[in-house]
């Protein structure tokens, strides 16, 4: 099909490149939904879930223009769901750094693993409503045949707001994991298990060590997809990012496919699931063999410690008898 057809993206979306990312966003949402379901994480099917539903529903619209370029409906609908799509993601790595916190620490954060989830999640949700509503007016414009530049400004405002959670959750991320790593809590005396700071060498191991890695990189990806679609939408929509089609295939869709698969690969349930916790806790109560050996050990140790003190009584005990009975 000849590109100088008129089209509102300014080009023709490809075919394959839509089919596959179709593929791609279709298989990950599916594993996604096996390991929730399996890993019993239900927070998962609303955050990653959810990003994946809507992915495929923005690239199958953006299907359906490379079919039929002159439609407003299917430009309509791919400018929401794209635009919509990683945010309930960004809250997923949200809980997860909750979770590591709640593993390596506490006493390392500047916030508690439940003001993490409540502060950087209710900020995603800001985010994710001005960017529906940024996003409904502008398709409302242009189905009218009207200037969408007004709701493309609200849905910057969104993104940049979200942009700026991302960088200051990635900044206290920063700060856990230094502080972690050199063993300096921000306080020292905390309350209950979660609050003890542990040695950084004996608590980590290489399934939580893969967790962290993951969350990195997945917002890293999704911290350049924000950058990107700030830039995008700051050049305008007759600008020459928005109607480059190969800055959105690879700075938005690659990126967050690229976050997708990292959380199917390393996912939460396998690393840092109840399930691991447990496994990990068996290790320290009496149930084990471990342990049950420990306890046997000092309880023969005790053992032996007392009848060697007695037999020392006894013996001294006798000396002393014998002694009188001598002087007698």
């Amino acid at each position: 099909m000849p590109t100088h057809v008129h089209s509102p993206y300014g080009y023709i979306p490809t075919e394959s490149v839509t089919i596959i990312f179709i593929a791609l966003f279709s298989i990950s949402s599916v594993v996604h939904v096996g390991q929730s379901i399996v890993s019993r994480m239900w927070w998962l099917l609303p955050t990653v879930g959810l990003c994946g539903i809507l992915e495929i529903i923005g690239w199958s619209a953006r299907l359906w223009s490379s079919m039929n370029p002159r439609a407003e409906s299917p430009f309509e609908m791919q400018i929401t769901a794209t635009i919509l799509a990683p945010t309930p993601f960004v809250a997923a790595n949200f809980v997860i750094l909750g979770k590591i916190i709640r593993r390596l620490g506490p006493s390392y954060s500047r916030l508690s693993p439940r003001l993490y989830t409540i502060i950087f999640c209710t900020c995603d949700i800001i985010s994710l409503i001005v960017q529906a509503v940024g996003g409904g007016m502008a398709s409302v414009a242009v189905g009218h045949n009207r200037d969408p530049t007004p709701g493309g400004n609200i849905m910057l405002g969104g993104i940049v707001f979200q942009m700026i959670t991302i960088t200051i959750y990635a900044a206290c991320a920063v700060e856990f994991f230094v502080r972690y790593l050199k063993d300096r809590p921000v306080n020292r005396t905390g309350g209950g298990e979660d609050e003890k700071a542990v040695s950084p060498h004996k608590a980590i191991d290489a399934r939580l060590k893969l967790m962290c890695f993951a969350l990195m990189f997945s917002t890293t990806c999704l911290f350049i997809r924000s950058v990107y679609r700030t830039i995008e939408l700051s050049d305008g929509w007759t600008g020459r990012i928005i109607q480059t089609q190969v800055y959105f295939n690879v700075l938005d869709g690659a990126m967050i496919t690229l976050a997708m698969f990292t959380l199917n690969f390393a996912h939460p349930g396998w690393l840092i699931g109840q399930r691991n916790v447990d496994s990990d806790k068996r290790a320290s109560t009496p149930g084990s063999n471990a342990t049950m050996m420990f306890h046997w050990t000092l309880l023969v140790r005790s053992i032996q410690t007392r009848a060697h003190k007695n037999f020392a009584v006894a013996h001294i005990t006798i000396k002393f008898e014998q002694a009188a009975q001598t002087c007698a």
